[in-house]
């Protein structure tokens, strides 16, 4: 199958190109998921990266599958997980299964997502749960949905307290996440973690979590997320800025209403 080139002729052609990778995107990710729900009574081993992450042979040949169709369908860049890859004007961004830790003992919480940066903007996100039957899309400028139907940040609408997920990365002492975590709860401030930190931005964009925050956060965990939220009204700090793309960055992800305080809180301002 021969590569399709964005067009540079016209803005129109651009667009139905973006069209094109979109729709292959929301494609690969259904047979990515399945893919991985299929092997996982199968798994071998996992290897330990560190002490919290992991890979196992699933998160291989998922990320095998879609750097493949990518390649052969578009001739495009991409940046996996596993695998790595380099940054350009037009690169896909890929984590195979986010949350594999949940995926290796068997709960739902991890998903496959999957981003496209053109320009150095997010220009689209896709992110499919298969255990939970959950498929998260969002296009810049087009809103964001969940199965088809369109999202929002919850807007503290509840009328509870707030509920922010803290993920956590060995890249970042543990004092200071707990000096976060003992802020929050000084703040009136409900925490969680949940161990994906895609679907930590996905439960934002969606109402399920207030917000989300990381001290350290790699870009494919976050850039579908974090489409997600801004496309469903929520705030999101400057995450590609200082290399972000490459080298991940601090993440603040929440309805408007909460911004400013967690700004403070993890120094995102």
């Amino acid at each position: 199958m021969s590569a399709t080139v964005l067009s540079s002729g016209t803005a129109a052609g651009c667009a139905a190109d973006l069209d094109a990778r979109f729709a292959f995107a929301v494609d690969v990710a259904r047979r990515a998921g399945r893919l991985a729900l299929d092997l996982r009574d199968t798994l071998g081993p996992a290897e330990a990266k560190s002490a919290i992450d992991f890979c196992t042979e699933a998160d291989r040949a998922v990320e095998r599958l879609i750097r493949a169709e990518v390649a052969d369908r578009f001739g495009d860049t991409m940046i996996g997980e596993e695998d790595g890859g380099e940054a350009s004007s037009r690169v896909w961004v890929v984590d195979p299964i986010d949350g594999t830790a949940g995926y290796i003992h068997g709960t739902p919480r991890w998903c496959v997502s999957i981003a496209l940066v053109v320009d150095g903007a997010i220009a689209f996100g896709v992110l499919y749960a298969p255990a939970e039957d959950r498929f998260f899309t969002a296009r810049a400028g087009g809103g964001a949905f969940l199965n088809g139907a369109p999202i929002r940040v919850s807007g503290l609408r509840h009328g509870a307290a707030p509920v922010v997920e803290m993920g956590w990365s060995e890249r970042r002492p543990l004092e200071r996440y707990c000096a976060v975590l003992q802020g929050l709860t000084a703040a009136g401030i409900e925490f969680r973690r949940h161990g994906s930190g895609a679907l930590g931005l996905a439960d934002v964009a969606c109402g399920r979590n207030d917000g989300y925050a990381e001290l350290h956060i790699n870009a494919w965990d976050a850039l579908a997320g974090i489409l997600l939220v801004r496309e469903a009204g929520g705030f999101v700090n400057d995450f590609l800025a200082d290399d972000g793309l490459t080298r991940g960055n601090l993440l603040l992800a929440s309805t408007p209403e909460i911004a400013a305080r967690l700004s403070a809180l993890v120094g995102a301002g």
